[in-house]
């Protein structure tokens, strides 16, 4: 028998990660303890949508919540670029510094003011490391062309095409690709060819997109994820619930190296 390979999945999710994406972790980590095996962190890094990167902190005086981000290269990387390849202005950490000390302690500012990525993808794994949070889990993104061409063909996709002097993450239909440009409104994009290495899943199609690579034996879902996995694309897998976390939504803030 071959054995376990514990997996779940997560966007970068915050340049300090949201607790869901710790409970995800810590729940792995029980299970692994359990059965064995390796545990397998999907980054769908391909993802494009910047609200998966907003951080919630608490002030450490008066309770409030702050919703802080990053800030990009520009509107069109912004908007519609994976974040694989969402660029970082220049100034931003330094920027973000001055406004840390009312949301976190020492420690935390000197390990962010440590931490460094070009893209909020890499900026992310960055400070995610340094936190002792990946500490013996393997990292397989989403957006890697070896991991892409390995990948069983899926019909429902965005493609990473040219746009405006960029590369947009376009939804891909009846020959068409578009980006969503809020509400009701869609930009559709020239005709172009692509290769699987351009491809990423859609929500409904990324756990067999995953599988098809990772092959895991067990998959720690979040509590949102059931209602659109599709369990039965990969019924070989032991679904797993993640394990509940107060304020899943906000920053974790505690270094464990």
């Amino acid at each position: 028998m071959t054995p376990p390979v514990i997996s779940f999945g997560q966007q970068p999710c915050g340049f300090f990660p949201k607790r869901f994406l710790v409970a995800k972790i810590l729940t792995a980590r029980r299970w692994q303890k359990e059965v064995g095996g390796k545990i397998v962190f999907f980054l769908h890094d391909s993802d494009h949508d910047p609200r998966e990167t907003r951080t919630i902190l608490r002030h450490r005086k008066t309770n409030e919540t702050a919703h802080l981000n990053f800030t990009f290269r520009n509107k069109i990387q912004r908007k519609f670029s994976p974040l694989n390849l969402k660029q970082i202005t220049a100034d931003w950490q330094e920027k973000t510094l001055l406004q840390l000390p009312n949301y976190v302690g020492h420690d935390l500012i000197e390990l962010f003011r440590g931490s460094s990525g070009l893209t909020a993808a890499e900026f992310c794994l960055s400070v995610y490391g340094r936190m002792g949070l990946l500490e013996g889990i393997e990292i397989v993104r989403s957006s890697d062309p070896v991991f892409r061409r390995a990948a069983c063909d899926i019909a429902d996709y965005f493609v990473d095409v040219p746009y405006q002097g960029e590369i947009v993450r376009a939804r891909y239909a009846d020959g068409t690709f578009t980006l969503h440009a809020g509400g009701d409104s869609f930009i559709t994009l020239p005709p172009a060819t692509f290769t699987k290495e351009q491809i990423s899943p859609t929500r409904d199609s990324r756990l067999r997109w995953m599988q098809s690579v990772v092959h895991c034996t067990h998959y720690i879902a979040g509590l949102g994820e059931t209602a659109y996995l599709h369990p039965e694309a990969a019924p070989e897998i032991t679904y797993v619930t993640r394990d509940a976390i107060d304020r899943s939504d906000e920053a974790y803030t505690e270094i464990t190296a």
